[in-house]
């Protein structure tokens, strides 16, 4: 959520921001709701001072009758401040909701326009120019079912047998153990969260077709790791020398995929489940470089102890997340499709997270103030699975990559 200071006296600048993003902001009502809201507010500050005013009166009175007076004004004033909190809180409400719907502003120096202006930033690796399809070549060795994850639930599923199975329990065990090394606490987490935790991330209210909602219970499936790791400091205060916080979870993840009809429909690029490493840091605002450049270090590290061939890429503004302000995506290269793909985001959300959340630190001077929040896949397991499976299968043979081996229990998976 963007401060509505800087929303109100740095008009030029947010409009001009918003526009890079292709957001319209709605100035109007929100300056309208935010001078009604502090009329009100003074509205219950004069009736606090008369109720005061009127105990007084009270305390002095000499006769029944007198007193009864003043009571009956007593009781009138009650039901005027009752009405007014009702009044306030139905405007800063209405307030919330409008400003729930702003995205962040992106940082300033990333590139202006639509995914085809994102930059390349770094390329690693040597790519292939042959492989394996996983999407065919798996399936017909019966280590991807496909069909049974429909018979099973519905199409864009997957039951993965076998040694595969253990592979990508290997991955799960070697990123987890890369990122506690790295100072990373692990957390095990609800998988199901309630929608203060989704709009506090940003998921709601923007994405909410994207998600998979609990019949008859205010409850959703997380669409990622991010969403519980961040909201468990929902409205707590953080100790300044408790940052950086630094933390790590493996889970599944769960999404919708609305809008993502005919995309990526062929194996597991694009699941409504799938695994994922996600790492997070919450930092001092003056340490969020630092913290970006760690998490990007610490995933691209992934990759190439893999030996992964990858690229990270700067996002364009209207390329961004919702609740980003930078973002660099990481895209590890798929021989058998011949093209990179997304295998984590590293992003800085700023104050925008930490606002929506209510978390803030204590500084020296005891003030509070909004912390910044960043995360990233680290990685995005069924991804960095598939990319293992197209760039180290030969001959039917697939190579273990020599990190893996000890987790694995072996260099190789005959086919």
């Amino acid at each position: 959520m963007l401060d509505i200071n800087q929303i109100l006296n740095d008009q030029e600048a947010v409009i001009k921001k918003l526009k890079t993003r292709e957001y319209e902001i709605n100035f109007e009502d929100i300056n309208a709701l935010h001078t009604k809201r502090k009329e009100i507010i003074k509205t219950k500050e004069d009736l606090s001072a008369e109720k005061n005013k009127i105990s007084d009166k009270f305390k002095s009175a000499k006769d029944k009758s007198e007193k009864d007076i003043i009571k009956n004004q007593s009781i009138q004033i009650e039901k005027n401040i009752s009405e007014n909190k009702k009044i306030l809180e139905k405007v800063e409400n209405n307030l919330r909701d409008l400003l729930l719907e702003i995205p962040n502003l992106p940082d300033d120096d990333i590139p202006i326009g639509d995914e085809s202006k994102n930059k390349v930033i770094k390329t690693w690796g040597n790519t292939k120019t042959k492989g394996v399809d996983h999407s065919s070549f798996f399936v017909d060795n019966g280590l991807l079912d496909f069909e049974s994850a429909v018979t099973l639930s519905k199409s864009r599923f997957v039951v993965i047998k076998g040694q595969l199975a253990k592979l990508q329990r290997s991955l799960i065990s070697f990123m987890l153990d890369e990122h506690i090394n790295n100072g990373y606490t692990e957390y095990y987490l609800p998988y199901l969260v309630n929608s203060n935790s989704l709009s506090g991330t940003g998921q709601l209210p923007k994405f909410e077709d994207d998600l998979f909602k609990i019949a008859n219970e205010e409850l959703y499936l997380i669409p990622t790791g991010e969403v519980p790791l961040t909201g468990l400091y929902r409205d707590k205060i953080i100790q300044e020398s408790d940052l950086p916080i630094k933390n790590v979870a493996h889970t599944p993840c769960f999404r919708s995929e609305a809008g993502s009809y005919g995309k990526d429909t062929k194996g597991m690029i694009r699941q409504h489940q799938f695994e994922k490493i996600e790492i997070v840091q919450i930092v001092k605002p003056d340490e969020a470089q630092k913290a970006l450049d760690s998490i990007i270090q610490s995933a691209e590290s992934i990759l190439e102890k893999l030996n992964l061939p990858y690229q990270r890429v700067l996002l364009a503004t209207s390329d961004l997340g919702f609740s980003a302000s930078k973002t660099f995506d990481l895209e590890v290269w798929m021989p058998g499709q011949k093209s990179f793909r997304e295998i984590s985001s590293c992003s800085c959300f700023t104050d925008f997270q930490s606002r929506r959340l209510n978390i803030r630190y204590k500084d020296n001077a005891k003030s509070k103030i909004y912390p910044y929040t960043l995360n990233g896949s680290g990685l995005a397991v069924g991804r960095a699975l598939v990319a293992i499976l197209e760039n180290y299968t030969d001959n039917n043979i697939i190579n273990i990559p020599s990190v893996l081996q000890q987790y694995f229990g072996a260099d190789c998976i005959k086919l």
